[in-house]
């Protein structure tokens, strides 16, 4: 691998990493001269996307540990086996979290609506708090967000929270760690085609409704919504030396979804509850 590329001799850590926005950030991230340690809870994947990316980049300096990003214990061995890769860390990017469970705010318990807290909110915090600590040369914390932090969407109230508490925080911890060079950072996608989303792809009049609200949508008969790579390209910015005068902020990619609004899928609440339990729901009857 040439060592005049821009993040030789950096190493990363990705949480996530053995698949959608996670994997195509790693394949950026390595292209580029980093050395990347994959974190995700199940081994096999992420021995297997490591031999993907050995293979697609020669030299690609790649490590795997499995473990759970919402464990502190996990998170914290998860950074030192980052940090002996190179004897540093430089640039840490938190995918974990997840869509939130769409149910209504009268259907949910405090152990659900924690749940998604938990997920999307707390696991950045760890990231942040362990990671800030081993970036000796300074360094580049990136989350990933939400246009949900954002823009309100009904019936999706724990992630809406989760990530408008994460992009509150990014702030927070820009302000206290940029007198160590360290940069915090988020990417706030709209609807992403990645395993967890499927659903919404594969459901045509849903998936219609998102492209109706995104004005680059490449034409009404051939719309799109955004990919993994979409999300690597501002990940790798981020990431990298152009960046550096960046930091406390959340940019969307998301094919300019916020200039318009999130659709109404009520009709997802009806095939859950039907039209007697949405009458109860919003009646505030639960």
């Amino acid at each position: 691998m040439a060592k005049n590329l821009p993040l030789a001799g950096k190493t990363a850590i990705i949480t996530g990493g053995a698949g959608g926005i996670g994997g195509a950030s790693a394949l950026r991230l390595v292209q580029d001269g980093a050395a990347v340690m994959l974190m995700g809870r199940t081994l096999d994947k992420l021995k297997e996307f490591k031999a993907k990316l050995s293979k697609d980049v020669k030299g690609a300096k790649v490590g795997v540990f499995a473990g759970d990003g919402c464990k502190e214990a996990d998170v914290q061995a998860a950074l030192k086996a980052a940090y002996d890769m190179q004897g540093r860390l430089d640039i840490m990017l938190t995918t974990v979290g997840g869509g939130g469970s769409f149910l209504p705010i009268v259907k949910h318990t405090p152990d659900s609506f924690r749940a998604c807290i938990e997920s999307n909110f707390m696991s950045a915090f760890m990231a942040v708090r362990y990671a800030a600590p081993l970036m000796d040369h300074g360094g580049s914390i990136i989350c990933v967000s939400s246009t949900a932090a954002k823009m309100n969407f009904a019936y999706l109230g724990d992630y809406c929270t989760a990530k408008a508490a994460l992009e509150a925080f990014i702030k927070s911890a820009a302000e206290e760690l940029g007198s160590a060079n360290i940069r915090v950072n988020a990417v706030r996608p709209g609807l992403t085609h990645v395993a967890r989303n499927e659903a919404l792809f594969s459901n045509k009049p849903v998936f219609d409704k998102f492209v109706e609200q995104t004005p680059l949508d490449r034409g009404a008969s051939k719309g799109r919504l955004g990919t993994p790579e979409d999300i690597a390209g501002a990940v790798r910015y981020l990431a990298g030396p152009d960046a550096e005068w960046v930091t406390g902020q959340s940019f969307a990619i998301d094919g300019g979804h916020e200039l318009r609004r999130n659709p109404d899928l009520t009709e997802l609440v009806v095939a859950k509850f039907g039209k007697k339990g949405l009458k109860q729901i919003r009646a505030a009857k639960g």
